[in-house]
């Protein structure tokens, strides 16, 4: 079955406005008794881990979904604010049959999302999501519901935090410490704000804490990944080794080094990829990433004898090319690292701890280490659509991209695409001219929002 045929999952679960059209507790109370029911085992009373982000919203659907999953007569396990790789071990390791996370990662407060995971705490497939979402056709039907005392019940996970903190500092070398070291940690205000300023704390670390007082309404408000310039201010500043900016749910980091450079997820992967050569640790030497990293990356890791395959956007796809081919390093470049060899999905605090104990085992500071590659000029532009049409078959936009792709020749790309969690599409055009490029990234954008954003 093909991931095009869905129509509520995305790339990465269900999202949208919370409590308007599909975001809302009927949707969270039938994704409940989806989930339950595909995973529902006869041969034990199975169990649902639900963790969520810091947005006030995660209230509502985390009720919800509680409520769901109950009346299928599986058993509820809340662990309250945890990032999303904190879920996905919880539900591994507890042995759980599926987690669920409510969270729309570095949206807007005013979003929300549902994402799933399995048992062995990967995201789920597109065959399973799809089941999921027939199931949900039928959401009055009764005959699969629990009665009387097989209806499910729900706990309190209290030392949730508590286990995946300790999970976090055994990801880093018992050979190396953090004593002295300055480090700004920006948890958007989200999932990680307890989370990873203890972690890097109890390694040894002086710690500056930003984006640590969520309000509900705060999340990623001018912090976090999607905003560091807070983050290298105070680098700059402080005289910090590093930055390190996390998104809401922590599943991506972003960093700058000690001068406020800002070290993308591509810069992390290849610094990485190197470190884990070196100690003979990097599976078949090979790197995945998708289509939207920097062509630099390809021809810097060639030239240190590692092979990089490319994926579909979206950590997920990333993840399946890993496990299909045994692959134990991939990513994105917005900051999703999978150090498969540690956790199931993309975790922001073992990214930034990787990145940290290379520094330390090199004994460089993260501006030298970062000297991997120049990346090559990207233009980049989002638009905003009403219909997700397929670009191929509008004909003045078809011939734009058939010109570029011919002007650009081998000495460049254009890729074009839709978001799999928002009604946008994005341009990106990659080239050795700057001003060429963001002619063609604008020229395009304003040909897709003519045709396609009314």
């Amino acid at each position: 079955m093909s991931e095009c045929t869905k129509r509520l999952f995305g790339t990465d679960g269900v999202r949208g406005k919370a409590n308007e059209g599909l975001m809302d507790s009927e949707m969270a109370l039938n994704l409940g008794r989806a989930i339950a029911s595909i995973f529902k085992n006869e041969s034990h009373r199975h169990r649902v881990v639900i963790g969520k982000d810091t947005r006030l919203s995660g209230y509502m659907l985390e009720t919800a979904l509680s409520s769901g999953i109950c009346s299928m007569g599986a058993d509820v396990m809340l662990v309250g604010p945890l990032p999303t790789p904190g879920i996905a071990f919880i539900a591994r390791t507890m042995r759980a049959d599926a987690g669920v996370v409510i969270s729309a990662s570095h949206n807007r407060f005013d979003d929300n999302g549902i994402k799933f995971f399995d048992s062995e705490g990967f995201k789920l497939s597109d065959d399973i999501e799809l089941k999921m979402e027939a199931f949900m056709k039928s959401p009055k039907d009764v005959s699969s519901r629990s009665f009387g005392s097989d209806i499910g019940k729900a706990i309190r996970i209290d030392d949730a935090q508590g286990r995946y903190i300790q999970f976090l500092k055994e990801c880093f070398p018992r050979s190396l410490s953090l004593e002295g070291v300055k480090l700004v940690v920006d948890c958007a205000n989200g999932a990680a704000y307890k989370v990873a300023p203890t972690v890097f704390e109890e390694l040894g670390a002086c710690v500056i804490e930003l984006g640590t007082e969520p309000n509900g309404i705060n999340i990623n408000e001018n912090c976090g990944s999607l905003h560091p310039e807070r983050m290298c201010e105070m680098v700059r500043a402080t005289g910090a080794a590093a930055g390190i900016a996390l998104d809401g749910d922590a599943d991506r980091v972003i960093m700058c080094d000690e001068n406020g450079r800002i070290v993308d997820g591509d810069v992390i992967m290849a610094l990485s990829a190197l470190d884990l050569k070196r100690r003979g640790k990097l599976a078949k030497d090979t790197l995945v990433a998708t289509i939207m990293s920097n062509l630099a990356l390809d021809h810097a890791m060639r030239a240190n004898g590692i092979n990089v395959v490319r994926t579909r956007v979206g950590d997920r796809y990333v993840i399946s090319a890993m496990r299909e081919c045994g692959y134990n390093l991939g990513g994105e470049q917005s900051g999703h690292l999978i150090f498969l060899n540690h956790n199931t999905t993309g975790d922001g605090i073992v990214g930034a701890l990787k990145v940290i104990s290379a520094m330390l085992r090199e004994q460089q500071p993260l501006s030298e280490l970062a000297r991997i590659f120049e990346p090559y000029p990207q233009a980049k532009v989002d638009v905003g659509v009403m219909r997700k049409s397929d670009f191929s078959s509008i004909p003045e936009i078809s011939r734009m991209i058939e010109g570029y792709r011919l002007e650009l020749g081998e000495s460049g790309r254009l890729v074009l695409r839709y978001s799999g969690t928002e009604n946008v599409a994005r341009v990106m055009v990659e080239g050795p001219n700057p001003e060429k490029i963001k002619r063609m990234a604008d020229e395009l954008a304003s040909l897709i929002s003519q045709t396609l954003a009314n």
